[in-house]
């Protein structure tokens, strides 16, 4: 079960490519933060998700919030998708499942008898506050389910 609310959300560092290299992101306090996991880059749900948290995300930075996307796909492959798509906002790769484990959000298997894949984020939101603890949390067993928007930007309100 995906990690609740009242806990301290764990520190992560993860990579973020961008056309000038490689940075290491990791979990800041000081300000809320959006956490968005999600299964697969380029597949149609999850590019909905992003596009629309690309469209909305002064609402979220009027809320004082910072927005991570993260996926176990390669940060290579986040870059190029965050081009294609107009992405504004850090794409992080969570390729060795690090930060998917913590926040207790790995399929045991993705799709299966589709896919049967093993080591896939299940699209979840963490909302975490200044003090580095959630205050919001969302998994779905279904990848087909888009998080609750409202909800997320109602937590950081």
């Amino acid at each position: 079960m995906a990690l609740q609310p009242g806990t301290q959300a764990p520190d992560f560092t993860l990579k973020h490519k961008h056309p000038d290299g490689l940075d290491d992101v990791s979990l800041e306090t000081g300000s809320s933060t959006v956490l968005l996991f999600f299964p697969l880059a380029f597949t149609g749900v999850c590019m909905q998700e992003m596009c629309t948290i690309r469209d909305s995300l002064s609402e979220y930075e009027g809320l004082g919030a910072t927005v991570f996307g993260i996926s176990v796909d390669s940060p290579f492959t986040l870059e190029v998708m965050a081009a294609q798509e107009n992405i504004n906002f850090k794409l992080l790769s969570d390729f060795n499942l690090e930060a998917s484990k913590a926040y207790d959000v790995l399929y045991d298997e993705f799709l299966p008898g589709i896919l049967g894949f093993r080591g896939v984020s299940k699209r979840s939101a963490f909302v975490i506050n200044a003090n580095g603890q959630i205050i919001y949390s969302w998994s779905s067993e279904d990848p087909a389910n888009l998080p609750p928007f409202d909800e997320i930007k109602a937590a950081l309100a």
